[in-house]
């Protein structure tokens, strides 16, 4: 009985220390998200410093599901160093910020990842200059990479299973390292195939003298971080994801949406809220997945808008259907 009595109490401590994210975001009335730092595609602040993006609408669906407003979002732009303190501390509810999933990651900072809205690789870009057409060209050279991040660890990797030599340049400001690059400081630069395509889009003009190698040396998944232990929170980003991966799937969009509102199709009535009580049972309402749809759109619209104007193709990143990963689970 004593054993007993100590399990239940351990219970009841449990549960009243759990944190309520929820409720902590519709008593301040706003999401706090961490996102990246000026990445075209992703999170981009305009002169008005209202940010657009992939990573952006991640967050603004979230908001839409939990608050009724796309816009009720506050952004803070973090870098790869204080990233995920800034989500143990509760400085941000929520990271989406081209974070990769990894399993230490998961079991060492005790962080859970709710989603992937992108699945990338690591990959190089040079200058045409350089005269390189392959990553296994670039023995000797000296590569301009960020600390403390999968990337560098990726880049010591693949150098080594190749036997080649390298020189790191670390920087840890993604400004500092694309301008050591520019320079000339560095021979290459790594990371994250998107974040490459991005920094290029970003140059303009100047980006045409840039190539993507066609090397793609790692898996990274990216998407939306939330700390562990709030599992009705982990459900909310989860499933805001799921939404509109499940939206683009029916043909369902923010345009057309109202059509569809009478449709028979049973997995179109749960996904709308039109049966079954699934938003009741989150913490949220019914009607989640309509605003989420409505305000920001399904995931092919959000890819058209950020991604696509980058020159980055679908690929993996495709539906199921298409022959990409982007797959959810029913709504049942």
């Amino acid at each position: 009985m004593a054993l007993i009595g100590l399990a239940l109490a351990a219970t009841t401590a449990l549960a009243q220390t759990a944190p309520d994210t929820l409720g902590a975001i519709r008593a301040r009335g706003q999401l706090v998200c961490g996102v990246s730092i000026n990445a075209v595609g992703f999170a981009l602040p305009d002169a008005r410093g209202n940010f657009t993006g992939l990573d952006v609408d991640t967050c603004r669906a979230v908001a839409a599901a939990v608050l009724g407003d796309a816009n009720k979002v506050r952004f803070v732009p973090t870098t790869s160093q204080v990233r995920f303190t800034a989500l143990q501390s509760g400085e941000v509810d929520m990271l989406a910020r081209n974070t990769t999933w990894t399993m230490g990651r998961e079991v060492q900072l005790g962080l859970a990842f709710a989603s992937v809205n992108f699945y990338d690789g690591q990959g190089f870009m040079v200058k045409q200059s350089l005269g390189v057409k392959s990553a296994k060209e670039l023995d000797g050279a000296t590569v301009c990479v960020q600390p403390g991040t999968t990337t560098e660890l990726n880049l010591a990797d693949y150098f080594r299973a190749n036997r080649m030599r390298m020189t790191p340049v670390v920087i840890e400001q993604p400004e500092e390292i694309r301008q050591a690059f520019r320079s000339g400081r560095c021979d290459a630069y790594t990371n994250d195939a998107s974040s490459l395509a991005s920094f290029r889009a970003a140059e303009g003009r100047e980006g045409e003298q840039y190539v993507l190698l066609p090397e793609i040396i790692s898996k990274e998944p990216l998407g939306a971080v939330v700390r562990k232990g709030d599992w009705r929170w982990f459900d909310v980003v989860r499933w805001s994801h799921f939404a509109m991966v499940t939206a683009e799937e029916l043909g369902i969009t923010s345009k057309n949406i109202d059509s569809f509102m009478n449709s028979p199709n049973p997995d179109v009535q749960r996904l709308l809220g039109r049966s079954g009580e699934f938003g009741r049972a989150m913490g949220v309402d019914n009607e989640w997945a309509v605003r989420i749809i409505r305000q920001v759109g399904n995931f092919g619209e959000s890819w058209e808008r950020n991604i696509t104007p980058m020159g980055v193709p679908r690929g993996i990143n495709a539906l199921w259907t298409q022959g990409g990963l982007q797959y959810a689970p029913p709504i049942r």
